[in-house]
This record gives structure tokens, C-alpha cells and sequence, in this order.
């Protein structure tokens, strides 16, 4: 009964942030994030390598490694023509159900994920000095719903609102092992990392140092 229901249980419920927005703390164990971390290896080993990703003519502090498409600001192109021109890795089938039972999980709703279909991942590494400042998640077509999975080190994750990048917002600590899915209304909230915490990944998640997260979309191309 302990291990089941400890004071992180208590302390880390899970929480609907905002309409469509829902927090589910500990979504993956700790075994399912090592097995991630060792895919996350195979990944940036690939056919196009991680890298930091220049917006506005400034390179981003955090490093991304694709699969499906290749994300460059604003736009997806199946290759990575702004890396070396190779075509990215396919997109898994099992993270195409890793991705609906996110969602069913998330909502309750055993139908949720039934028309979800991602098509595409960014995995997104973040070292101890990384931040992502607040954007919407809006070079895609569809507006299905995006979904987050956090291992390694925890972060400050602040999630606002679809108007401006500033106030309202709401902070949040998202541990490894941390689902975060946002659709619906929330879809095109504002959010951005702006702190990692050294030093906080467990024991046994498959990565020592830093965070790696992985976020589900799906394009509306083809």
C-alpha cells in the first residue's frame, strides 16, 4: 500500500489545467522511460542527427531529433533540408498507440484516441541550461490533440493561454514519467520551458543527465 499510494502519489494528482489541458503525473514506469531513453539514442544516431534549430536567425538552446517529418520553423518537409538533406526516420506504429492510450488515459474516455493517427514526433532534448520560450504549437494543419511525455530531469513547464505569451499563465512541474496532452480549446495555448532542474532524473529512467521530451502531433499532411 506504501509504494502504490506514497506522499508524491498525494502531492501529484492528477489535474485538469485547463479546458482540453490535463496533467497526468507518473503516466510512465520507470521501466518504459529506460526503454524510451535507449530509442531516443537509436534516434539521434539516425539518418539525421539531433540539432539546435535556428529561429529567427538564433539558434534555440534545446537540441531536436524528428520522426515522420522533419520539423524546421514553421514549416515539415520529409527531409531535413536544413541539416543534411536526408529523409527522417518513419514514425512507429507503436507510437501511434502509445499516443491513443495517452489520451484515453488522459480524458477517461475509453473512445478518445480512437481517430488519432500522429504522424510525427519531435523529441526535444533539453541539458541543464536549456529553455524554450512561449510559442504556440501552430505549423500544422490539424489541430488534434499534442501529446507530451517527459523523462530525465524535471521542469518548470508554464502553460498559458491562446492570446498573448504573457499572463495568464500557470507553472507546473512536469517529473519524468509525466504525461501532458493538450487539444480542444487549449490547443493553441502559449507554453515554454523556462527552467530545467539538475539533478532531479530518477534512478532507473534511462538518462542521467538532462531531459529529454517527446511530443506527439499530427501534421494534416501527406
Amino acid at each position: 500500500m506504501t509504494t502504490l499510494f506514497g506522499d508524491d502519489f498525494l502531492e501529484r494528482p492528477r489535474r485538469d489545467i485547463a479546458p482540453g489541458a490535463t496533467h497526468v503525473p507518473g503516466w510512465l514506469s520507470l521501466q518504459q522511460q529506460h526503454w524510451l531513453s535507449d530509442r531516443f539514442r537509436e534516434w539521434v544516431d539516425g539518418p539525421v542527427p539531433i540539432r539546435a534549430a535556428r529561429v529567427r536567425g538564433h539558434e534555440m538552446s534545446v537540441r531536436t531529433v524528428c520522426l515522420g517529418w522533419h520539423w524546421q520553423p514553421y514549416k515539415y518537409t520529409r527531409e531535413a533540408t536544413d541539416v543534411n538533406g536526408n529523409r527522417v526516420l518513419d514514425f512507429p506504429d507503436w507510437m501511434v498507440r502509445l499516443g491513443r492510450k495517452a489520451l484515453v488515459d488522459a480524458t477517461g474516455d475509453p473512445r478518445a484516441g480512437d481517430d488519432y493517427t500522429p504522424d510525427t514526433a519531435l523529441v526535444n532534448y533539453y541539458d541543464e541550461n536549456a529553455h524554450m520560450g512561449m510559442h504556440q504549437d501552430s505549423d500544422e494543419r490539424s489541430t488534434a490533440p499534442v501529446v507530451s511525455l517527459s523523462i530525465g530531469d524535471s521542469c518548470q513547464f508554464r502553460f498559458g493561454n491562446t492570446v498573448t505569451r504573457t499572463k495568464p499563465y500557470e507553472d507546473i512541474d512536469l517529473a519524468s514519467g509525466d504525461l501532458f496532452v493538450f487539444g480542444g480549446p487549449s490547443r493553441l495555448a502559449f507554453h515554454g520551458i523556462p527552467k530545467v532542474y539538475p539533478g532531479t532524473a530518477p534512478d532507473g529512467c534511462g538518462l542521467a543527465h538532462g531531459r529529454i521530451n517527446i511530443t506527439l502531433r499530427v501534421t494534416g499532411l501527406s
